[in-house]
């Protein structure tokens, strides 16, 4: 076995532990990487690390490689210059800091364009020119997204849109927005707190109350931020937050900015999920569990039930992300708590959802009691220092919220379309991972290069899906991602995945 620098197997270790706060004593060379409980995020988290320590840079295809600590070790080894290491040192701030540090001259080191991080992402983009692919990011649409859409001026069959159920573009929501500009404005120019405030904005939020089933709710200007703001103010260094392996990035930002103690789960693993709580929970003042309705990589649905057991046995809060979940579960769109049967949606501490999905607008929404969301209104930054919702987003998301409610038969359309693509997908032989095909259908490739490809290939065919590659998944888990639309045909639908399935075999 090899042997190496034990200053080396240290930062490792340190490394592993800033990543998921375990233990990370009993690390040793010939430790498994799938022992570390990293998930795709996190890995490329500890990279980066290692990166900045030692002044390298290690390409994706290298990480898809290993299996062992060992192998990571050996990689940042040779990596490393001949002579050790050369560390960056921090931008100076002053000429003192200059001479602590003997520093003179490197203005370049303060150049945003030289960050390493900056640098890195501009190799990793290059990588598409280098196998001769089309970046496939940022790709400008001219039209309404639904089950169509226009790239180019070139229409396009379109499965890489979450407007579930249509309402974006929808005659009727866009009336709604627009009669809200003539009396409101584009704007209301301030924060709700002072004179932000507008009737439609209450409307709004009581409607999403009662039709999740909670006493209130709070809107905020951003789904991404509606995470953050929260957990990372509810929270803090005398906590714990656990959270499913694969959650959402806005609910990890929102723990580092907490400062509590964060540790994830196996992704769904209840056993998993208990044991950590088994060994952690009175070392801490409060524990918040978190987990997604729907996730949106796999499309698969968290065990409610469990989850809400678990909670209240170890005495913790819960918080479930219905981003993708609500409006598509549940009768009528209500959401995950009304997908399982005798579950009482006050058993859940924090009801989060996005408004830019079903609800055809922008922003996110925190529901539950009338003390939290009183507290969110009038403490949390993200709230208390933002402009109050746009008024014809907010009119936008309540018409759509009234439709679903009137019309209950588009939510199941939307399920009886995706349980058809998920069908025929799986008798085409399409590895779809853990989606049980309701709006989310992953198509795994396990190579990222490769699902560039076919992505393109399909595009060249009018079909627009989008492919995820690693670092937002594991090399291995590579995919296409297909949002389905109750605005989607049938025949668009077979069509979709006939092509994939010709594709997929010719490459």
């Amino acid at each position: 076995m090899n042997t190496f620098d034990p200053d080396l197997l240290s930062t490792l270790k340190d490394a592993v532990h800033n990543v998921t706060s375990r233990d990370s004593g009993n690390i040793n060379s010939g430790t498994k990487i799938s022992e570390l409980g990293l998930n795709s995020a996190a890995l490329v988290e500890l990279i980066g690390i290692l990166e900045k320590n030692f002044s390298i840079h290690i390409k994706n295809k290298e990480t898809a490689l290993l299996s062992s600590v060992g192998d990571l070790l050996s990689l940042v080894r040779n990596h490393m210059p001949p002579h050790g290491q050369v560390l960056e040192p921090a931008c100076p701030s002053s000429n003192n800091a200059s001479q602590r540090i003997g520093i003179s001259g490197n203005g370049a080191r303060c150049n945003i364009a030289q960050f390493p991080e900056v640098q890195k992402l501009g190799r990793r983009l290059d990588e598409f020119d280098q196998i001769g692919v089309k970046n496939p990011y940022f790709e400008v649409h001219d039209s309404i997204a639904r089950n169509r859409t226009s790239i180019g001026g070139v229409e396009m069959l379109n499965f890489s849109s979450y407007n579930y159920l249509g309402f974006s573009g929808h005659p009727e929501v866009m009336k709604a927005a627009k009669a809200a500009i003539d009396q409101y404005g584009t704007s209301v120019s301030a924060s709700r707190l002072v004179s932000g405030e507008r009737p439609i904005h209450r409307r709004l939020e009581k409607a999403l109350a009662s039709h999740i089933g909670v006493e209130d709710a709070v809107v905020f200007v951003s789904g991404h931020a509606t995470n953050v703001t929260t957990i990372g103010h509810l929270f803090d260094h005398n906590d714990l937050i656990l959270h499913d392996s694969l959650s959402h990035d806005s609910i990890v930002q929102g723990i580092y900015l907490s400062g509590a103690k964060r540790k994830s789960f196996l992704h769904n693993n209840m056993d998993n999920l208990e044991s950590l709580l088994e060994r952690t929970r009175d070392q801490y003042r409060r524990v918040l569990i978190c987990s997604e309705g729907l996730f949106s990589m796999d499309g698969d649905i968290c065990d409610l039930p469990r989850l809400i057991e678990i909670k209240k046995r170890f005495h913790c809060n819960l918080i479930i992300d219905e981003a993708h979940s609500i409006g598509v579960l549940g009768p009528a769109g209500r959401g995950v708590s009304h997908h399982f049967p005798g579950i009482d949606q006050k058993d859940v501490d924090l009801w989060m959802g996005t408004l830019s999905k079903s609800f055809a607008g922008c922003g996110g929404y925190i529901a539950g009691t009338e003390s939290l969301v009183r507290y969110l209104k009038f403490t949390a930054p993200g709230f208390l220092f933002s402009v109050g919702m746009s008024p014809p987003i907010a009119a936008a998301a309540l018409k759509s919220l009234e439709l679903m409610q009137k019309h209950p038969e588009i939510v199941e359309k939307l399920r009886d379309r995706s349980k058809l693509f998920l069908d025929l997908a799986q008798k085409r032989g399409i590895d779809t991972g853990k989606s049980v095909g309701i709006a989310v259908v992953p198509a795994i490739i396990g190579d990222s290069m490769k699902c560039v490809r076919i992505s393109q290939a399909l595009a060249a065919r009018r079909i627009n899906v989008q492919p995820i590659i690693h670092p937002a998944v594991e090399e291995n888990a590579a995919r296409l991602r297909f949002f389905i639309s109750a605005t989607h045909s049938e025949e668009e639908i077979h069509h979709g995945v006939n092509v994939l399935a010709e594709e997929l075999s010719g490459s």
